[in-house]
Order: structure tokens, then sequence, then C-alpha cells
């Protein structure tokens, strides 16, 4: 394998550039988002000398491939290292049917995984350049909690953080709020997608150039290439067959950030059966999936899977894309993806609140299986998918469901299913007794605007 890796906007009106520069942008200049030229092929020499190797150098290997030419090995190779010192535990629930526990890391979630290690490469590249950057993330929980963890204290990084003030767990907002120094953080009076729309409309703002603004949000293609990483992990781990076992994964869906990590994996050789998406209430998804029109939805639903309430997901554009479509930043298809292939490849599922509860105390009550509202709507997802597909639910299929917090980030709602306290986990040990800082947004962009010229 050789020759450096190239990133195209989805929006088609960008220069390609590296990855380092796809990196600090976040946003393409057309306001679309980066996607690989091509997605290099993992061979199968490399994977099979893989099986059964540490999170760390399965990391190592992935992500090197998007990145040649650009890291020295070695450097790579400590990043890697320092990001992922903690476990990832798959958890079998029954026969081959596993649920993957992204919930180990400093935040107790999945975003943990892309958050330490794209801080690490931004700080890298930063460091080589001599520059300083700020970041503007939105958040509907988890994102906020774990990019403000994976970049407290970072020489030449400044964060701010927009979170919805009404749609996060209290535990959830002290992750994010309990810090001080480089992260700022900003309750909004609106939705996530408002968050969202806010922060975007910043990047392309000629007055705030100066800022030298990029994103954390899964917007930048340096959250996904790490989210592919544990797909690859999860297979490695438990295949029986050889290189060539099939999997199922399904995976709890918002923006899709970490749906499209999953199709990355697929794409570089990982042999996915099929993909399981499991949205809650907020179906714009699997609505489009079922009939070939997409509505966003507005504003959106709040659900108990308070992480995953989003009416219209920015990564929806990059599966378009990948499936040879074109669809901009508003949610306009200019150019219709193969739907046939993208029906072949993923289901896509809404799970109502009800099924998610339930869900949660039938997984508890059968199998011993503690699940927060989020994992419990993707194992929801997978049980559906074999009722209309029993062929594929037979004993010795591999299915994996990704469990994407610890259930301690949502006692109310584990309280309520399952009249218990889920055990804290180290990460959310005393965070009660921390003073919280943070400031109040009315959903307005020049109020926006003001705030960070005032500021910064």
């Amino acid at each position: 394998m050789s020759g450096k890796v190239l990133y195209y906007s989805t929006n088609g009106k960008a220069e390609r550039v590296s990855f380092g520069e796809a990196l600090m942008k976040g946003l393409a200049p057309d306001k679309g988002l980066y996607m690989p030229v091509h997605i290099p092929v993992l061979e199968k020499k490399a994977l099979k000398n893989l099986a059964g190797s540490p999170y760390h150098e399965v990391a190592f290997t992935i992500v090197r491939n998007f990145l040649r030419e650009e890291i020295p090995d070695g450097e790579l190779m400590a990043l890697v290292k320092d990001a992922y010192n903690f476990p990832v535990p798959l958890e079998q629930v029954y026969e081959r049917k596993y649920i993957l526990r992204l919930d180990q890391g400093p935040t107790a979630s999945f975003k943990d995984f892309a958050a330490r290690l794209m801080g690490r490469l931004m700080q890298y590249f930063l460091r080589r350049e001599n520059r300083r950057m700020l970041i503007l993330t939105a958040t509907s929980g988890d994102t906020g909690s774990a990019i403000a963890n994976a970049f407290y204290g970072l020489d030449n990084i400044q964060v701010v953080i927009l979170y919805p003030e009404d749609e996060v767990t209290p535990r959830q907002r002290k992750q994010m709020t309990t810090l001080r120094k480089n992260i700022s953080i900003l309750s909004l009076k609106g939705k996530f997608d408002d968050c969202q729309a806010l922060v975007k409309k910043a990047f392309s703002d000629k007055k705030l150039e100066y800022l030298n603004l990029s994103s954390a949000n899964s917007i930048n293609i340096g959250r996904l290439i790490p989210q592919s990483v544990y797909y690859y992990y999860a297979w490695l781990q438990l295949i029986q067959g050889g290189l060539d076992e099939p999997v199922i994964f399904s995976i709890p869906s918002g923006n899709f950030g970490n749906m499209m990590g999953g199709l990355l994996a697929r794409e570089m050789g990982l042999p996915v059966k099929r993909f399981v998406i499991a949205t809650n209430e907020n179906d714009e998804v699997p609505v489009y999936w079922q009939t070939g029109n997409y509505n966003a939805i507005v504003p959106s639903r709040n659900c108990v899977s308070s992480a995953m309430n989003v009416g219209h997901p920015s990564n929806l554009a990059r599966v378009v894309a990948l499936y040879g479509g074109m669809m901009d930043e508003k949610g306009n298809i200019t150019k219709e993806p193969d739907i046939r292939r993208m029906h072949e490849d993923i289901t896509a599922l809404s799970i109502s609140d009800k099924q998610t509860v339930d869900t949660i105390k039938d997984i508890y009550n059968s199998y011993c299986v503690l699940t927060e509202p989020h994992g419990a709507a993707g194992w929801a997802g997978l049980m559906r998918y074999f009722t209309s597909h029993p062929q594929d639910a037979h004993r010795d299929q591999l299915a994996v469901v990704l469990e994407t917090a610890h259930p301690a980030k949502f006692p109310e709602a584990i309280r309520s299913a399952l009249g218990l306290d889920p055990e804290l986990p180290p990460a959310l040990e005393g965070l009660e007794e921390l003073e919280e800082s943070f400031g109040t947004l009315e959903n307005d962009y020049i109020h926006f605007r003001d705030y960070l010229i005032d500021r910064y």
C-alpha cells in the first residue's frame, strides 16, 4: 500500500485536501463534509496479524491506513497508545450475540474513542505548524463531555461547546461544566439541531475567519476514522470461522457518525453482513429508507435516548455520497444514491420510547444485562431485524450491538425501568460535589457571534 489518501467535499465544490488539512478545517469551504477520495483496503495479512491484538494496535493499523505519509509510524503509535488506555469489553448476551461496551473510557461514552485520538492528532498538527485553534462543538449529550475531557488543558486549543438546555442529563452536563481552563460551555435555549446550525453558520462567517475555527463534531472526518476501529476490534475478538466470517452490527444512531465509521470499516474490507440502524422516534432516516423521500424533522423530538434527538443528521450526506449520490447541508438530494445497494447493506428502524424502556427491562430480566436507552434501542433494533429476517437469527450468526454510554449516565431512565440505581464507574464518581460553570444563550446567531468575538 502506498500513496497519500486525499479528501473531497460531499458538496463537490472544494479542492481535495490532505487528512491534516481536513482535520483542521472540520467543514469544507463549500459547507460539505470531507470524505476519502478512495478508501484503502486492509490486506488479509495485516488482519491475520491483528487477531487477538490489544486495541491500540488495531487502532494504529487502521488509522495509519488513512494517514499515510502524514505522521511517522512511531509518533502515531505513541498517540494511539496514549489515547486508548482503557478496556473495551465484549459482553455475551446469548449464543453469538454480543454487546460491545464502549462505555469504559474517561467520560463513560463511545465518544471517547473519537475525541481522545482526535484531540491528540489536532495538537500534533498544531504544534508542528506553531498554530492555535478554536473548536466549536454542538452536543446532544455525550459528545460535549468527551470533547471537553479529551481537549482539556491542551496548549494550542480553545473549546466552546453548545448544548440544548433541556435535553442532557445532569450527569452529562456536569461532565462538561465542571471543567475550566480552555473549555467554555454554553446552554442554548433550543434543540440540538439549533446548536448544530449555529456552529455550522459560524464556520462560513467571514467575520470569524480570524479565529481559526474548526469542529470536533462528527462533521469532522477526524472523528469518523477512529470510530471505524472498534468494528474491526470486535470482529477480530469474536470470529471463529476465519477472516471471511460475516458479522451483523446494530448501531444506535442520531447524527450517524457512529454508523459512518462502520461503513468506512466495511469499505476497508470488514465482512459486514448487515448494518441495523436504530434511531429513536426521530425517524427521518427510516422513513427515507422506506419511501425514498427525505424530510428533516423540525424541531427534533425529545426522546428517552436523548443523544439521538437529531432531526437532520449531518453524516447522512456522507452515507449518500458513499452510495454515489449527493446531499447538501440542508438535506436536499441533488443526485440520487444507489438505493438498491443501500437497502442490501443497511436496515433502518425507528425504536419508540416504549420499546426502548421495555427492552431495558427485557434484556435485564432475561440475561442480567444492564443497558441504557441508546444501547437498548440498538438491541431492540437487532431483535426486530431477526424477526423480519429469521434466516439470520440462527445460533452461529455473529451479531454485535454497540452500547454507546454507561447506564449510570442515565440513572433516571434505569431507575424508572428497573427500580435500581446503576453503579457509578470511576469516570462519574465525585461529579455531584463539583461546582459548575457555564453560560446561557438565546437561539440567535448574532448573539453567538458576538459572544465569540467578545471572548476570543
